[in-house]
């Protein structure tokens, strides 16, 4: 069991035994004798330590009758279901819990917010929904509707509803969160696409704009208002956009390049292009840059040329991306020499392998790795949290 589980139950278990111990010494003349409630007690006590948590669960639950002072620990217990994945025995608990008459307004309030989670939970989105924003607008404590309004906004996401997230979390949310402040930003772009493609590009530019005020880091927001840029010929545009990027997050100068090479090349600006990347190039050792000036540099100079870059660049950093480019230069020297060798072979499809195997980005949050980049984690689905991977085996 884990060590989270187990310390959750152990807690539920000594509040239970608290509120059975007080019950004994005030003389409670409930049905139920206390003697009977103290063996129920231990009997829970003794599933859990001999690891059978459901048991135990089971027994607290039986034991523990609904008054003012144990709604506290029944919420606690139906969470624990929720967190064990039985969601539906969670909304048991906390519906019985609604039906009680002597709650107080914040527990009412505390006992829904639990429920709206049960129902998120098992995807039940409307009647989360509509919990959520009866919480927003009838409870009368600050937590309860901040905490609802952050369980709507990711419900929002999940169904895509970018622009009520977004009208949602703002301003609160987006002033006291930084997960949602990106998130945030990300709503936006994902407006801008849409409007992109439907033709609006005025209204794409507006929400990518205030995504850039809302999280000034956002790299999406100028890839894409570079991609605007592109759309509509503007290629000078496109490369002054493209080229803050950097500013923003190195890790990302990978994911400009492609981009870049196009505007220039729209241009018949070769000249340009090769400044350009000179230049990228003295501020990071990425691998991509690399190979993308060594084949600018192969086809203005020659095969020379591009193996002295290549050479020069993992001599300062060492990057497997570069070497098997570098072999891959080796055997076309030697081809045209007519001096195939097949020792160099071999490395080249040694290096092949190992980087066809590599994932190319990672989530920071949870760990994730892909080739493609998601600016929505699959798994955890933390927005902005996924970066091009860097170093020997990345860029």
């Amino acid at each position: 069991m884990p060590d989270a589980l187990l310390l959750i139950l152990l807690v539920a278990a000594i509040a239970i035994g608290w509120w059975l111990g007080r019950r004994e010494r005030q003389g409670d003349k409930s049905p139920a004798p206390p003697n009977t409630l103290s063996r129920d007690y231990f009997v829970g006590l003794n599933y859990l330590l001999n690891e059978q948590p459901d048991r135990a669960i089971e027994t607290f639950v039986n034991a523990l009758e609904v008054n003012s002072e144990t709604i506290d620990t029944h919420i606690t217990l139906g969470n624990l279901f929720r967190t064990r994945g039985e969601a539906d025995r969670a909304v048991k608990i906390h519906q019985n819990l609604l039906a009680r008459p002597t709650l107080t307004a914040l527990q009412s309030d505390q006992v829904q917010l639990e429920l709206s989670r049960d129902f998120l939970h098992l995807g039940l989105f409307d009647r989360a929904e509509r919990l959520q924003q009866q919480l927003i607008r009838d409870s009368a404590h600050d937590d309860i509707r901040h905490a609802a309004k952050r369980l709507l906004a990711d419900l929002l996401d999940r169904e895509k509803e970018w622009q009520a997230a977004f009208d949602v979390a703002y301003p609160s949310l987006i002033r006291e969160h930084e997960d949602i402040r990106r998130a945030a930003a990300h709503w936006l772009c994902e407006l801008a696409d849409q409007e992109r493609h439907s033709a609006s590009p005025g209204l794409a530019r507006k929400h990518l704009r205030r995504a850039l005020s809302i999280d000034p880091r956002c790299v999406r927001a100028n890839l894409l208002l570079a991609a605007l840029a592109q759309d509509t010929g503007h290629y000078r545009d496109a490369i002054r956009t493209l080229m803050r990027i950097p500013d923003q997050d190195l890790d990302f100068m990978p994911t400009v390049l492609e981009p870049l090479q196009h505007a220039f090349l729209m241009l018949d600006d070769e000249t340009g292009l090769v400044a350009c990347l000179e230049g990228l190039l003295a501020r990071a050792h990425v691998t991509s840059l690399i190979i993308m000036l060594a084949e600018t540099q192969r086809k203005r100079q020659g095969l020379r040329a591009a193996i002295e870059l290549v050479s020069e660049q993992l001599n300062r950093a060492p990057s497997l991306g570069a070497l098997d480019y570098l072999l891959d230069l080796y055997r076309h020297q030697q081809l045209e020499r007519g001096e195939p060798d097949s020792r160099i072979l071999l490395l080249k499809q040694h290096t092949h392998t190992l980087l066809a195997a590599r994932p190319r980005h990672r989530c920071h949050r949870c760990g994730f790795a892909g080739q493609p980049l998601h600016w929505q984690c699959p798994r955890c689905r933390s927005w902005g949290t996924t970066r091009p991977i860097t170093g020997i085996e990345g860029e």
